[in-house]
């Protein structure tokens, strides 16, 4: 398998597991407290772009690089993601609150919109680190 072949599954798989954990920690009930629930899911959401990050550059990736980075990507491009971001963790809180009273069966659905939300977000960071390690290894034949 080729170096980027690894990378990219490795990729998936990180992809794959705090997304599933994301899903896990959102399905408990805990009623009154999505809020801060949510926090943590994002700071683990935080801790997945770093690690694709790592799984690419082979370097740790600081919130603060994260940040120029996605500044470098466009000021609109942050803005509309960083909205899109926060509104989906607010909306998943708020889905959570309702259905923490329908049971197991509101729970499950809760459970797998947060773990696609997470997924979806990770494979867009990935699409961008693929895409910007590939620039970095092709060769200049200038």
């Amino acid at each position: 398998m080729s170096d980027i072949g690894k990378k990219r599954l490795e990729t998936v798989l990180a992809i794959a597991t705090y997304s599933i954990s994301s899903s896990t920690a959102t399905a408990a009930p805990t009623p009154g407290t999505e809020i801060p629930k949510q926090i943590v899911l994002t700071a683990s959401d935080s801790l997945m772009y770093t690690s694709i990050w790592k799984i690419y550059f082979e370097e740790d990736l600081s919130t603060k690089g994260m940040l120029d980075i996605l500044l470098e990507i466009g000021l609109v491009t942050v803005g509309a993601a960083g909205t899109t971001y926060i509104v989906s963790k607010a909306s998943t809180a708020i889905l959570k609150e309702i259905t923490n009273w329908t049971g197991p069966l509101g729970w499950g659905v809760t459970a797998a919109i947060a773990g696609s939300l997470s997924g979806i977000f990770g494979i867009a960071w990935a699409l961008y680190c693929d895409q910007q390690y590939s620039h970095r290894e092709k060769p200049d034949w200038g």
